[in-house]
């Protein structure tokens, strides 16, 4: 089982709000969590309205076949800026699925809402009347973690830094911007990780932006079995059992 601890905008936190997840495959039909930008608000039939609608059906074709897409619709200030990422090991069909489902659902959870970012187990997507293609998005951040505990919180900490930092060097320098692997711990158990980002940040910026979300691995999830930092740029994931699809 998953809690969550939603911190809001650049990280201020503004309220806590702490539940219980069930875990979910990756075609689990509710999404992790999602985030309402609640600043600026469109007409239904408006063109920003139909923009939104064009662009999330561009998405939907554009991402599957390679996993990630970003689209811009409009003019002036009915244009309305997106993004749509598959987690890396997430076959072509799957992604389909999931993105199809998190255009339905976003505007269902955010309805007339200009900004607005929704996370499933197998993909994100995202929107905005602000163009941030290419800028590390540190406002949309969301925490999960196993509600058990290692025995030996400080060595754990220790290793799931060390070994996640190694994936976020691997990540940074791929093609798709992703890595995952696993690590012996002893005793039987072995660690297993994955992080990635989304494609319109740069090398650099990939690599900042995970380091930042493990450096936060003491707040989000001390000693935890398991957990994990959704972000609007990034994300990483670390658990004591074999979570990836085998390709």
């Amino acid at each position: 089982m998953y809690s969550s601890t939603m911190y809001s905008i650049n990280l201020i936190p503004l309220y806590l709000l702490t539940f219980i997840f069930l875990l979910q495959g990756i075609n689990g039909i509710d999404p992790l969590y999602h985030i309402c930008s609640n600043s600026f608000s469109y007409a239904s039939g408006s063109p920003y309205d139909k923009n939104l609608n064009i662009l999330l059906n561009q998405l939907n074709t554009k991402v599957p076949p390679t996993g990630f897409g970003s689209s811009s619709v409009g003019t002036n200030q009915e244009t309305v800026h997106g993004i749509a990422l598959c987690r890396g090991d997430v076959p072509n069909s799957d992604c389909k699925s999931c993105v199809s489902t998190a255009s339905s659902e976003i505007l269902q959870r955010c309805p007339n809402d200009k900004g607005a970012i929704i996370w499933y187990d197998g993909c994100l997507l995202k929107y905005s009347n602000v163009k941030f293609f290419g800028t590390i998005d540190n406002g949309n951040k969301v925490y999960l973690y196993n509600v058990k505990n290692v025995s030996d919180i400080n060595s754990f900490n220790q290793k799931t830094e060390k070994f996640l930092s190694q994936l976020s060097d691997e990540a940074y320098r791929s093609r798709l911007s992703f890595a995952t692997n696993q690590m012996s711990l002893g005793d039987l158990e072995t660690l297993y990780g994955l992080v990635q980002c989304t494609r319109d940040l740069s090398n650099i910026q990939c690599k900042k932006c995970l380091d930042d979300a493990i450096s936060e691995l003491p707040s989000c999830c001390d000693g935890k079995r398991g957990g994990r930092v959704l972000g609007g740029s990034c994300n990483f994931r670390y658990e004591l059992y074999p979570f990836v699809i085998s390709k």
